[in-house]
C-alpha cells in the first residue's frame, strides 16, 4: 500500500520514513530559489532541511521560483504534495529514505510581478540559483556575458516586464533601492567556474543595457558569494518512482534520488545575513577558487571523461562504464597523468585520495545515473570541464594525448550514432551545430576546432590538432575499444 505524498500524511509516513521534526507551519521565507531541479532539492533543500530539524533558523524557508515551462511544470507538481519532496540516498551498501520540508511556496512562472514582489521583500535576504551551467548567457570560450543574445535584448530594452532570471534579480534589487531596503545576497549554486563572479556579471551587464547607474551600484552594493556544489543526482523517471513506491510506500510524482555523499564550501559573504550551515557540515572559507578547480576538473572533467566512450559503446549506466575495463582505465590514466597534475593544492586535502573516493562514487551500482546525462550538454561543460586541463597542460609543454582522445570521443559522439548504428537522440542545446561540425570532421577533423566559442586559443595549438586529428581518425578507422587499448599501452 502506497500513501500519497502530502503534509497531513507525514506521520504515517514516518513508519516508513524518516520527515522533518520541525512545525512547517512557523517557516517563514528567507531565500528564493530559482530552478527548483532535483540538484536543488538534493543539495541545498537537504542542508536546510538538517539545519531546520537541528531547531535553527526556521526564518530562511525557500520559496521557489523560475521562468521556463518545466519551471511551471514542477511548481504544479510540488505544489499538489505541499511542496514536500521525498530525497532517497543510495549507497552501493544501503538505502535511506527522508521527506524534506524547507520549501513552503513556490511562485507561478507566469506571475512575474508577484515574483518582483517577492525579491523586494525584506525578509528575503538571499536569492540562489540553480539555472544549469548553459543559462547564464555568457561566451563558452571567454566566459563574458552575451549582451546580444535576444532574451537578454528585450530585458534591456524593457526592464519593468523581464523575462529572464537575471532581469527578475534586477527588477527586484531596484525595487529594493528605491525602498531603501538592504539588497539581497544573489548566491549561484552551479557548476561554474567563480558562479558568483559569473553571476554578477550577468545581473551588472543586464542592468546596463537600460540603467549604467543602476549597475554600477549593483556590483558595489550587492554580494555574489562563489561557491563549489557536489552531489550526484540523477534525473527521475519512472524507475525512481516505481522505487520510492515500492520499497518506502510513498507516492511522490518527483521523488529525488542521489548518492550519500554531499559537499558546498561558499565564500562567507553575506551582508544580508545567512542560515547557520556550517552547523550541518557547509564549510565556508575566504577563497573557493582551489575547491572549485578540484572538483570541476576532477570530478566534471571526469565525467566527461567516461561519458563519450561509453555512449559510443552503448553503455547505460555510469557504474556499468566503470565496469568496462577500458573505459575505468582510461579514466584512471587521465585523471593521474593529464588533470590532477595541473589541479593546483586545495587546503586539507589530498588530491588522490579525492580522486579515489570520486571512482567509488562514480561506480555506485544503486545511483542509476545514466550516461545520457553526462553526455549531456557538452557545448556549455567541456570549455569549463575539460579545455582549461588542455590550455594548462599546453602551457606547461605537457602531453594532452588523453585530453585529446577525450575530445575526439565528444566529437565522435556528436555524429550521431553510436558504434553500433543506433542514432543519438539530441542531446545539446546545439546539438544541429555539433553535428552539423562532427559530420564534416569525419573527413576534415579541423572543422571540430573551427568552434574557437568551445576551445578558444586552443584550437589555435599545434600539439593539440595534432593529437585531436590523430585519434578522431583512429576512433573512425579502428572503434572506440581498440582506440582505448592503445592509449592504455602508451601507443596513441
Amino acid at each position: 500500500m502506497t500513501i500519497r505524498l502530502r503534509a497531513d500524511a507525514l506521520d504515517t509516513i514516518a513508519w516508513r520514513a524518516a520527515v522533518p521534526a520541525y512545525d512547517r507551519k512557523r517557516l517563514s521565507p528567507g531565500i528564493v530559489h530559482f530552478g527548483v531541479g532535483n540538484f536543488h532539492r538534493a543539495h541545498q533543500a537537504v542542508y536546510l532541511d538538517d539545519l531546520f530539524n537541528k531547531g535553527r533558523d526556521h526564518d530562511w524557508a525557500i520559496v521557489g521560483a523560475g521562468v521556463l515551462a518545466a519551471d511551471g511544470a514542477m511548481r504544479e507538481r510540488l505544489a499538489a504534495q505541499d511542496f514536500l519532496t521525498t530525497v532517497v540516498e543510495q549507497e552501493a551498501d544501503r538505502s535511506t529514505a527522508r521527506v524534506t520540508g524547507p520549501m513552503i511556496d513556490y511562485l507561478r512562472t507566469e506571475d512575474r510581478a508577484a515574483i518582483v514582489d517577492r525579491l523586494a521583500d525584506p525578509a528575503v535576504r538571499i536569492v540562489s540559483l540553480t539555472i544549469t551551467e548553459g543559462g547564464y548567457f555568457i561566451d563558452p570560450a571567454s566566459g563574458t556575458f552575451d549582451p546580444e543574445h535576444p532574451d537578454i535584448a528585450a530585458d534591456g530594452a524593457m526592464p519593468d516586464a523581464p523575462r529572464t532570471v537575471f532581469g527578475l534579480i534586477a527588477a527586484g534589487l531596484k525595487r529594493r533601492k528605491a525602498e531603501g531596503t538592504l539588497p539581497f545576497t544573489v548566491m549561484s549554486c552551479d557548476n561554474i567556474p567563480h558562479n558568483g563572479t559569473v553571476t554578477r556579471n550577468a545581473v551588472t551587464g543586464l542592468a546596463g543595457l537600460s540603467d549604467p547607474g543602476f549597475a554600477g551600484w549593483i556590483a558595489e552594493a550587492v554580494s555574489f558569494p562563489n561557491g563549489m556544489v557536489d552531489r550526484i543526482t540523477p534525473a527521475t523517471g519512472d524507475r525512481e518512482r516505481r522505487i520510492c513506491a515500492e520499497e518506502y510506500g510513498i507516492e511522490d510524482t518527483s521523488p529525488v534520488f542521489c548518492e550519500g555523499f554531499k559537499q558546498w564550501v561558499l565564500e562567507d559573504d553575506f551582508p544580508a545575513g545567512r542560515p547557520a550551515l556550517e552547523e550541518v557540515g557547509v564549510e565556508f572559507v575566504p577563497d573557493v577558487t582551489p575547491y572549485e578547480h578540484m572538483k570541476i576538473r576532477i570530478l566534471n572533467g571526469g565525467h566527461a571523461v567516461i561519458a563519450y566512450p561509453a555512449g559510443l559503446m552503448d553503455i547505460h549506466f555510469v557504474h556499468e562504464a566503470m565496469e568496462h575495463p577500458l573505459v575505468g582505465a582510461f579514466l584512471k590514466k587521465v585523471e593521474e597523468e593529464e588533470i590532477i597534475p595541473v589541479v593546483p593544492p586545495v587546503p586539507g586535502t589530498d588530491l588522490g585520495g579525492y580522486y579515489r573516493q570520486i571512482e567509488a562514487r562514480f561506480a555506485n551500482p544503486k545511483i542509476g545515473d545514466t550516461v545520457r546525462r553526462l553526455c549531456l550538454d557538452g557545448s556549455n561543460r567541456q570549455p569549463k570541464f575539460i579545455v582549461p586541463s588542455i590550455a594548462d597542460r599546453l602551457e606547461r609543454g605537457a602531453g594532452i594525448a588523453g585530453l585529446a582522445l577525450e575530445s575526439a570521443l565528444w566529437c565522435r559522439y556528436c555524429f550521431g550514432t553510436t558504434e553500433s548504428g543506433k542514432e543519438i537522440a539530441p542531446n545539446d542545446p546545439a546539438w544541429g551545430r555539433l553535428r552539423a561540425q562532427a559530420q564534416k570532421a569525419r573527413n576534415d577533423p579541423l572543422a571540430w576546432l573551427e568552434m574557437e566559442d568551445i576551445y578558444g586559443r586552443v584550437a589555435q595549438a599545434g600539439v593539440f590538432r595534432e593529437a585531436f586529428t590523430g585519434a578522431l581518425a583512429a576512433l573512425w578507422r579502428d572503434g572506440t575499444e581498440r582506440v582505448l587499448a592503445r592509449y592504455l599501452e602508451g601507443r596513441l
